[in-house]
Formats: C-alpha cells, sequence, structure tokens
C-alpha cells in the first residue's frame, strides 16, 4: 500500500510530530540570521519522501509557530505558503538535479514576501499588500540565498537519509 494512502501507527504519528518538531527547531537555532531557516529544505524533502503525510509534520510546526508567537495576519499566510511548496516539491518529486532543488527553494524563498502579503489585501487592499511586500524585499533576497545554498549542499543528503530512515522504520516502503 502506498505510503499516503495507509494508515498512521502511533509510531508514525509521534515521527511525523518529531518531524513538525525539527522545522521549528531548525529555524530557531539559525534565528539570529534573518530570513535564513532550514524549513524550505526540509519541507521540499517531507514532501519528495512522505508526499501527503508531509502536511502533518508542516501543520505540527505551524501550530508551534502560533503557539510561540501568537496569531496574527501573518499566521493566516503560514497554513497556505507551506502547502504551496510542498505540493511544488512533491510535483517535481522526480527531479534528480541538486541546482534545480536549489533554484526550486530560491525561486520560493524570493516569493515568500509575496505569498504571505495576500492576506493584507483584505485588510489595507493593494497599497497595503504591495507596500508590505517591497519593504520585505531585502528579507526575500537574503531567504532567497539562503534557501538557495541550503538545498544545494543539503538537499540530496537529506532526501537519501529520511528516505533510508523512514523505510527501516516503515513510514514508507
Amino acid at each position: 500500500m502506498r505510503a499516503d494512502r495507509a494508515r498512521l501507527s502511533a509510531k508514525h504519528v509521534v515521527v511525523l510530530g518529531l518531524l513538525g518538531g525539527i522545522l521549528f527547531a531548525g529555524k530557531m537555532v539559525l534565528a539570529a540570521l534573518p530570513n535564513v531557516e532550514p524549513v524550505s529544505l526540509f519541507v521540499m524533502v517531507y514532501a519528495v519522501v512522505y508526499g501527503r503525510r508531509a502536511l502533518y509534520p508542516i501543520y505540527v510546526y505551524v501550530a508551534l509557530e502560533c503557539l510561540i508567537w501568537g496569531l496574527n495576519i501573518w499566521s493566516i499566510s503560514y497554513l497556505y505558503v507551506w502547502a504551496i511548496l510542498a505540493g511544488v516539491a512533491w510535483l517535481l518529486r522526480g527531479m534528480q538535479s541538486r541546482l534545480g532543488w536549489a533554484i526550486l527553494a530560491g525561486a520560493f524563498g524570493l516569493c515568500f514576501g509575496a505569498l504571505c502579503a495576500l492576506p493584507y489585501l483584505a485588510v489595507g487592499r493593494w497599497a497595503f499588500a504591495l507596500s508590505w511586500w517591497v519593504a520585505g524585499l531585502p528579507y526575500d533576497i537574503v531567504h532567497c540565498a539562503g534557501n538557495f545554498a541550503l538545498a544545494l549542499v543539503l538537499f540530496s543528503p537529506c532526501r537519501r537519509l529520511l528516505t533510508r530512515l523512514s523505510q527501516e522504520i516503515g513510514l514508507i516502503e
């Protein structure tokens, strides 16, 4: 049975929950570097290895973010931006190019601010959303560079490691 269609055992729920905690911990470890974080890298790896089940650790991460930092307009964007990245990564799951994964990660980092500006349309219309996005462009550029570098170096080894470990515990075939 395919991994994303099988029922989750308690062991699998724990593992997927821990992977969500790793997303949060990875972001916190690099918090001193603005917009440099392994979240995008791990979301892509989780999506490629787990398919739809990647949504479990992603939303554990989102829940932790909201519990620690509270709810605000940015919280709305977290409900869809990571799912978008996971979906695109899943669609490209057959890609073997390190450079291709790095370009995807970098492009996502560059688009992150624009994607997160969408809820601001409802609050302040186009001018507010546009000004919010433009003000954050320097951070998006850093996000792009950080994502690109991390994915270029770490995507393939993380994918191999997570695949092997997940096969050993029976989370995937």
